[in-house]
């Protein structure tokens, strides 16, 4: 659905975007992460024939968005950052003049926007005036104008940004029963948001592509400096003896938990996976095993890894 090669923008020298390339599936929800300035909003807005690239290609559904942007445009709905709304229209009347806008036929507008309404859960509020409406009821005004005239392409930028968390849940189910029937492109800082929403991320620093795959290939890209956690009841100088004769084990720490029992953090060689070892080795010694865990990664955390190596090592 969205193809990006070697994608540049530059303002007055400084490259907002410098040399990206990346894919999307038709139906995926990708998501771009990354802080401010990374780059996420300028891709976007080239990908919705908002701005012209400086060098590059962008595809979308096959064509080419500088030079069949008219094409590009009837196949995507995009919602900027800002959700740029008439706040003094009420909200039906407004999806039906977009829907107008966006070429849809004066009957199939009506259509469109009581389809929209009931998909945002807007049927309710439907006669109020935009204006009036919580920061939250006009995020999902936003996204029903983006779905109005049944686009193949979503691009949502930030579309959370600024709402309480009941909305955000709100509108994170919205966007995930996108999926399948829509390809939905996301801009977004918040790394738990792209965990429960997206099927894979690209993490952007600074206009450049640092990482590109699901959340669950990145945790097992990490996954060989993943620690064991085990939680054992024995002598404290037999768990100490053991790890260090264990040629399995690359480092380990062992701290008092609650009771007679040990905290056990075991760090494996080349990304062992060591748990059926200390399993057997704790029934064979008559040890007491509590906790057998192999530690997850959060997107949080692969995301500073990502981004700051040279934080990382200085530490």
């Amino acid at each position: 659905m969205i193809e990006v090669a070697n994608l540049t923008k530059r303002y007055a020298g400084h490259a907002a975007v410098s040399d990206i390339s990346f894919t999307v599936r038709r139906g995926e929800i990708v998501g771009l992460l990354g802080e401010n300035g990374a780059g996420k909003s300028t891709t976007m807005r080239i990908l919705a024939c908002y701005l012209p690239a400086s060098s590059g290609t962008v595809r979308v559904a096959g064509l080419d968005v500088f030079q069949q942007s008219d094409e590009v445009r009837r196949r995507i709905g995009y919602m900027p950052e800002n959700n740029p709304l008439h706040h003094d229209m009420r909200v039906r009347e407004y999806l039906k003049f977009r829907a107008r806008l966006k070429g849809l036929g004066r009957k199939q507008s009506r259509r469109r926007a009581d389809v929209v309404m009931e998909q945002c859960g807007l049927t309710e509020v439907s006669r109020r005036i935009i204006g009036q409406l919580s920061k939250g009821y006009r995020q999902r005004v936003g996204l029903a104008d983006a779905l109005v005239h049944e686009p193949e392409l979503i691009i949502l930028d930030e579309p959370t940004l600024g709402l309480d968390p009941n909305q955000i849940r709100s509108v994170r189910q919205l966007i995930k029963g996108l999926g399948g029937t829509h390809t939905v492109l996301i801009s977004t800082h918040i790394l738990s948001e792209a965990e429960m929403m997206c099927h894979r991320v690209v993490i952007m620093l600074e206009g450049r592509i640092l990482a590109a795959d699901t959340p669950e290939n990145l945790q097992r890209l990490m996954s060989s400096n993943g620690q064991i956690i085990a939680e054992i009841a024995a002598p404290l100088a037999d768990l100490r003896e053991c790890w260090a004769q264990m040629a399995e084990i690359e480092q380990f720490d062992v701290s008092p938990s609650e009771g007679e029992y040990f905290r056990c953090a075991l760090t494996p060689r080349d990304g062992l996976d060591l748990r059926p070892v200390i399993f057997l080795l704790a029934r064979e010694r008559g040890w007491l095993l509590r906790e057998l865990t192999r530690s997850r990664h959060s997107l949080e955390d692969i995301y500073v890894q990502v981004t700051r190596p040279g934080e990382e090592e200085e530490g």
